[in-house]
C-alpha cells in the first residue's frame, strides 16, 4: 500500500462532523518549519498552475524535504489545500480578534473591520483558496462546504455579535443582525473576490483596498437614497 492510499482519509469529514486538516503526526521544530514551507510552496504552485494541474513533486522541489514527508503530514494534494484553508482561517480569526470592535461606534468599527477583511481577501493564499472553493467546488464539495461553514461563518459570526451589541445599545437599527452580517460581508466578498481571483484585479494596493472598504461601509450605513 503506498503513502497516498495510507492517508486516503486526509481532509475528510469524520463521523462527528469535524474537519481533519492535518494527520496526527509528531513533528520537531524543524519539521514544523518544513510544514510551513510546504504550505508556502503549495500556495505558489497552485497560484501559477492551478489546483488541478499542480504537481506534488514540484511543490516538494520548491519547499525542500521529501515527497514521503509531504504524504505523511498532509496525505495528498487535497490535504495540502485543506491545510492552506485552515492556516488562512487562523490568520483571519487573529485579524478579527485583534480588532476588538466592542464598544466602538459603527462608523469606526465597520471601517476597521472592512479594511481588515478586504486586505485579507487580497493575499496570495486567499486567492488560491477562493479559486479552489469557487472554481472547483463541485469537484471538492467537502472542502468547499467546510470553507463556507468555518472561514466565512467565522467572519459573519464576529460581525453578527457586533451588530447585536449595537442594536441593544440603540446605536444601530437592524431587523436581523444575522442577515445584516451576511449582507455586509458579501458587499466586500463578492466583487473583490471575483475580480482578484479571476485576475481582473491584480495585486491591489493598500489605498485601493481601503477606498473599496470605505465605500462598502458608507453604502451599508447610509444607503443610496438622499436623506
Amino acid at each position: 500500500m503506498n503513502a497516498s492510499s495510507d492517508n486516503s482519509n486526509q481532509g475528510k469529514v469524520d463521523s462527528a462532523g469535524s474537519f481533519r486538516v492535518r494527520l496526527p503526526v509528531d513533528l520537531c521544530k524543524r519539521g514544523e518549519l518544513r510544514v510551513e514551507r510546504f504550505l508556502d510552496a503549495a500556495t505558489e504552485v497552485f497560484t501559477e498552475k492551478g489546483y488541478q494541474h499542480a504537481r506534488l513533486s514540484e511543490i516538494v522541489a520548491r519547499a525542500g524535504g521529501s515527497l514521503a514527508t509531504l504524504y505523511r503530514v498532509f496525505g495528498d494534494k487535497e490535504g495540502l489545500a485543506h491545510a492552506i484553508i485552515q492556516r488562512r482561517l487562523e490568520d483571519l480569526s487573529a485579524r478579527l480578534t485583534d480588532l476588538n470592535l466592542s464598544g466602538l461606534p459603527p462608523q469606526q468599527a465597520l471601517h476597521q473591520a472592512a479594511e481588515r477583511i478586504a486586505e485579507g481577501m487580497a493575499t496570495a493564499e486567499s486567492v488560491v483558496i477562493h479559486r479552489i472553493v469557487i472554481g472547483e467546488g463541485q469537484s471538492f464539495p467537502e472542502m468547499r462546504d467546510w470553507f463556507f461553514d468555518h472561514a466565512v461563518a467565522a467572519v459573519r459570526g464576529s460581525l453578527r455579535e457586533y451588530f447585536e451589541q449595537e442594536v441593544a445599545a440603540g446605536r444601530l437599527k437592524i431587523a436581523s443582525p444575522t442577515t445584516a452580517s451576511s449582507q455586509f460581508f458579501m458587499m466586500l466578498f463578492g466583487d473583490l473576490v471575483i475580480r482578484v481571483s479571476s485576475g481582473n484585479l491584480k495585486e491591489p494596493d493598500a489605498d485601493e483596498l481601503r477606498a473599496y472598504a470605505q465605500a462598502a461601509v458608507d453604502l451599508f450605513l447610509h444607503g443610496a437614497l438622499p436623506r
